[in-house]
């Protein structure tokens, strides 16, 4: 066997690093015997793991100083990243609170004021909290009198949260502080005592797993109020489930104080269950609760995960939902708490378009936004009859926040698309014809958005369904299949793929005269329910098989070629990029998977992966195992030239992007990926006919993208895209 794999071009001969294959790992799922010779890459604290991914870095390093655009592209991304930005402002008592980026910093920094002509002071900037940047805010709760800011810090990237609690007034520190929280909600009750959030048990032999590079199952959430100023070991425990410990908790308290409701989820899909509490029933209120270990007394409004249920308001007992129930494009309905088993229709589902949000606003009023082929459309609606008020202008793209409550009649709009940076519209409903005025609009200096243009097309998948895809480039450019083309999806857990607005690719666009294209495939929201569930479980090849559609699609009209095309996603889209890259290695130059499930037999052994057995299936049951089995990105690598003897097939140069703190799609899913790849293309065989690089980006103190520094982004933007670059072939357009 040769121990190394050789690159002509364009990198010259790569060594591979050569990694221990452990041949006795051999797993028997219902009689199939399945060889796992990398499972000890997946501990992370493990001296060989660590050189493993040292010689990988080393690799990568040697491969990036050779792409020529690197430094042009950090430069360019870099200069239009510089930018102010502005986050939708939130109203509490009579201050204003948003987050705002001068260009350049780490993170978002969290501003408030008095009223909207108030002077803009900083409440809490999170660049101070560390060097380096890499702590971040997760989460954060202004309490209903604004005395109060509650938020949760994040280090390097972590699910893991601490809670702090702030004094608004003069910016000092309580002594408060939780831990053990992930995946949680903060809420206040309206007295400001205190808040309600979700964290997990302590573990038993009292590690500090907090590092977020632990691999351990996340189980046995939990519902806690905190009161002010009190040690966490006094919060109350309002609910648990000891016999369902993979279910997930979050509570919520009503917009008049009165209730609380409590979210039960059991994975990520559209599901959930929904009890309620009225607080003000309670004798001594959550102080008789003091003590005694809970929990709550909640009253079971909707008891199994047939539907998802989201409470958009409540006169008393009187509550609206949005909800997915006998609708998969989602519709709103209305129940009394006292009569449990009598529901009606306020909006109905609509025939086309899905019911994306409905926020109650001035009173009596809402505003809901719909998904109309992928692009929003927004309504002013009646609360209580659901009918049309007016009907809202907005471009083509992406309405990323509402932000008002019931009692505001003045409310704030997030908008963003392709080649709008981002405007944040004000809209006064109290007069009788409300109009978008602009509030904030983001620009970014140097970017012009007339250089470029937006198509949607709508492709055929295979079985004839038409999938949406958007394509993005500068105008004038010829169809002659010359063009590099970047292709992104994702394609899962019900989430769409909406126009957004994207520095690194407008330079791609501008600089390297690419297009960059996404595509709306099953296993998203983007139609509903009903197309969710088109590319879930049973139906998961087909998200493989709309993405190489798409793909296709822009080779046959002339938008690119095969060896110019790349293709890109994250999470469930590097599982996505691994995939398509298995099936039809010949259809792509060049591969970019970020933090990709790529062990589809293990993923929900390690931290919140049990989690997504909603949307893949779990290889402990037969069936689920036999469709897992069939596409696992790190089961199916094959020789492609084995296939097609004589050919000159191989597989696309390849990224794989992880980080040492994601714990939520553990880094060794693309380790392992890694190891199989490289051994199974590169070091198995002398002379091996792969010559284009398989390599892996590995980032230090970074987790699954959430909370990223903005120097992190721009270096890992720099790094795939000027390797993207090389291997395409693509020439620097000043």
């Amino acid at each position: 066997m040769g121990s190394l794999g050789f690159l002509e071009k364009p990198f010259g001969p790569l060594q591979y690093p050569i990694a221990r294959r452990d041949q006795s790992v051999v797993d028997d799922y219902h009689g199939v015997k399945v060889a796992d010779p990398y499972r000890w890459l997946e501990d992370p604290d493990a001296e060989e793991v660590k050189e493993f991914v040292r010689k990988q870095v080393t690799l990568t390093e040697s491969v990036l100083e050779k792409c020529e655009t690197r430094g042009k592209l950090h430069k360019k991304i870099t200069k239009l990243f510089d930018h102010p930005r502005y986050t939708v402002p939130f109203k509490r008592s009579n201050k204003y609170f948003y987050f705002h980026n001068t260009g350049l910093q780490a993170q978002n920094v969290l501003y408030m004021q008095d009223g909207l002509d108030g002077e803009p002071q900083v409440l809490l900037d999170p660049n101070t909290l560390s060097e380096d940047g890499t702590v971040s805010l997760k989460a954060l709760s202004v309490s209903e009198d604004a005395k109060y800011l509650a938020y949760g810090l994040s280090s390097s990237g972590s699910d893991w949260v601490t809670i702090k609690v702030m004094r608004v007034e003069d910016k000092t520190g309580e002594p408060d502080s939780l831990s053990r929280i992930k995946f949680s909600d903060i809420s206040w009750t309206h007295d400001s005592e205190g808040f309600f959030y979700s964290r997990y048990p302590v573990p038993k032999d009292g590690e500090n797993l907090d590092a977020g590079i632990e691999t351990s199952v996340n189980v046995n959430h939990e519902l806690y109020y905190h009161f002010l100023g009190t040690n966490q070991s006094e919060d109350i425990l309002c609910w648990r489930d000891p016999e369902k410990p993979k279910h997930m908790f979050s509570g919520r308290v009503t917009d008049d104080g009165k209730y609380l409701l409590l979210y039960i989820d059991e994975g990520c899909g559209p599901v959930n269950k929904l009890y309620h509490c009225d607080m003000t029933a309670l004798p001594e209120g959550l102080e008789g609760f003091r003590g005694s270990n809970g929990p709550l007394p909640f009253v079971k409004l909707i008891d199994k995960f047939d539907a998802q249920y989201i409470a958009v308001a409540n006169d008393d007992s009187s509550f609206t939902f949005l909800t997915n129930k006998d609708a998969p494009k989602y519709k709103l309905v209305r129940v009394d708490l006292k009569e449990p088993g009598k529901w009606i229709d306020v909006i109905p589902e609509d025939e086309k378009d899905v019911l994306e949000s409905a926020c109650a606003v001035n009173s009596n009023q809402m505003i809901v936004s719909y998904l109309s082929d992928v692009k929003y459309v927004l309504q002013v609606r009646d609360l209580k009859t659901g009918s049309i008020l007016h009907k809202l202008p907005i471009d083509i793209g992406t309405v990323y926040g509402i932000s008002a409550r019931r009692e505001d009649s003045m409310v704030f709009i997030g908008f963003t698309s392709f080649l709008t940076p981002g405007i944040i519209y004000q809209c006064n409903l109290g007069i009788e014809f409300p109009e978008m005025k602009i509030f904030r609009e983001i620009s970014v200096p140097g970017f012009d958005r007339c250089e470029f243009k937006i198509n949607q097309v709508f492709v055929p998948s295979k079985d004839g369904t038409k999938i949406p895809v958007f394509i993005v480039g500068k105008k004038d450019i010829n169809m002659d299949g010359s063009h590099p083309c970047l292709l992104y999806g994702y394609g899962g857990f019900n989430v769409s793929l909406t126009p957004s607005f994207s520095v690194s690719r407008i330079v791609l666009a501008r600089h390297l005269g690419a297009f960059f294209c996404i595509a709306n495939i099953r296993g998203g929201g983007e139609y509903g329910e009903e197309w969710h569930k088109a590319g879930a479980l049973s139906n998961k090849q087909t998200c493989f098989v709309d993405f190489i559609s798409a793909a296709e699609y822009l080779i046959s009209s002339g938008y690119t070629r095969p060896e110019k095309l790349c293709i890109e996603g994250g999470s469930n889209g590097g599982l996505l990029v691994g995939a398509c890259i298995n099936q039809r290695p010949e259809l792509f130059g060049c591969a970019l998977a970020h933090v990709g499930v790529m062990d589809m037999l293990r993923f929900h052994k390690f931290t919140i992966g049990h989690a997504w057995t909603c949307d893949f299936g779990c290889s402990e049951k037969e069936e689920e195992f036999h469709w897992l089995i069939k596409y696992s990105p790190l089961h199916n690598v094959r020789r492609p030239w084995e296939k097609h003897p004589g050919g000159l097939s191989q597989y696309p140069s390849t990224m794989l992007l992880t980080a040492d703190h994601d714990d939520r799609v553990v880094p060794l899913h693309s380790l392992k990926m890694l190891a199989t790849m490289q051994y199974v293309l590169c070091t198995s065989l002398e002379n091996s006919p792969q010559t284009n690089p398989i390599i892996g980006r590995i980032e230090c103190k970074a987790g699954h993208g959430c909370g990223r520094p903005t120097q992190k982004l721009i270096d890992e933007a720099a790094d795939r895209y000027s390797f993207m670059a090389k291997v395409l072939g693509a020439t620097w357009i000043e």
